[in-house]
């Protein structure tokens, strides 16, 4: 279960924008749904991961928005000499954190 406690206490203050950002980067790539964001065949690293808040709004049960996710995809057998091979990625992400739990789910952009 993904809970964003910090990030929702901070909700309608000038630091929800740091805090989600702090909470969702601690968590790192491995918790995240960034599969399907590898355009090269490749699985995704265990580097740090760099998140962009896009736009956060509240509805009645929770705050929803989207994020960008910046992580490296690792290419297998690429044939360049260095394997495997490293490359930058990007992912945007719809995230929906429940009001009541602070439970957070993630969904691939349409």
């Amino acid at each position: 279960m993904f809970l964003l406690t910090q990030s929702l206490a901070a909700w309608n203050t000038s630091d929800f924008g740091v805090t989600i950002k702090r909470e969702l980067e601690s968590q790192g790539p491995a918790r995240l749904p960034l599969e399907k964001a590898t355009s090269h065949g490749g699985y995704i690293g265990k580097e740090d991961i760099t998140v962009t808040i896009n736009r956060f709004k509240e509805s009645a049960l929770s705050l929803d928005g989207s994020i960008g996710v910046f992580f490296t995809e690792v290419v297998i057998n690429c044939g360049c000499g260095v394997d495997p091979m490293p490359i930058n990625a990007y992912s945007e992400l719809r995230v929906s954190i429940d009001k009541s739990t602070a439970v957070t789910h993630f969904f691939e952009m349409d």
